[in-house]
């Protein structure tokens, strides 16, 4: 796959933002807010599918390699012991769903336009979920030996964040309306009836 300097422009911009999303805390009660799964869903809507996949893969082999990029400032490969491994396997996915399902958008504007990129956004939010709650719940049982039934893995990783996870899906496609048909006519970005 050969890819253009733009675009590993771009790619590595996604996953230093995501790096830096895991930085960014708002304290807010039961768990604080952090902006990694925004810069995630950022990547696959205005990359699209292919870039934003990269872009994640990045991000998580940064960190993988001893780069201080995940929450808290943690890394390395043991990190894949860690019951919250499971969601950043999830960004990569997200990366790709919520690209794949923004590159089939024809007409960006409007309250359609609108509710497409919102779709997009909730639907690599829920893949960050599905791959991520049961991985938090299988690391908890098997590799530490914490006997917890799925309840609480919900309780733990699905409940605490999605209100706050929907509210940044919302922020994603109401700033994305504007931009990604910007970045389309700009050239940065085909439109999918020009491909």
């Amino acid at each position: 796959m050969k890819l253009k300097t733009r675009d590993m422009i771009l790619v590595a911009l996604f996953a230093a933002l995501t790096a830096i999303g895991a930085y960014l805390k708002i304290p807010t009660q039961p768990v604080p807010i952090t902006l990694q799964i925004l810069f995630c869903m950022y990547a696959g809507i205005l990359l699209g599918s292919k870039l934003g996949f990269i872009s994640q893969i990045i991000y998580v082999l940064m960190g993988l390699i001893g780069l201080p990029v995940f929450a808290g400032g943690a890394s390395g490969f043991g990190y894949i012991f860690r019951p919250s491994f499971g969601y950043l396997i999830g960004f990569i996915l997200c990366g790709y769903i919520a690209g794949k399902i923004s590159e089939k958008i024809y007409e960006v504007k409007g309250l359609k336009g609108f509710m497409y990129i919102f779709i997009a956004a909730v639907s690599g939010l829920a893949v960050v979920y599905l791959v991520g709650v049961p991985y938090l719940y299988m690391i908890f049982n098997v590799y530490q030996g914490k006997a917890i039934d799925f309840g609480t893995a919900l309780k733990w990783g699905l409940y605490p964040f999605i209100v706050q996870d929907l509210v940044k899906c919302f922020i994603v496609a109401l700033t994305s309306v504007k931009v990604l048909p910007a970045l389309r006519r700009a050239g940065y970005i085909a439109r999918p009836d020009k491909k």
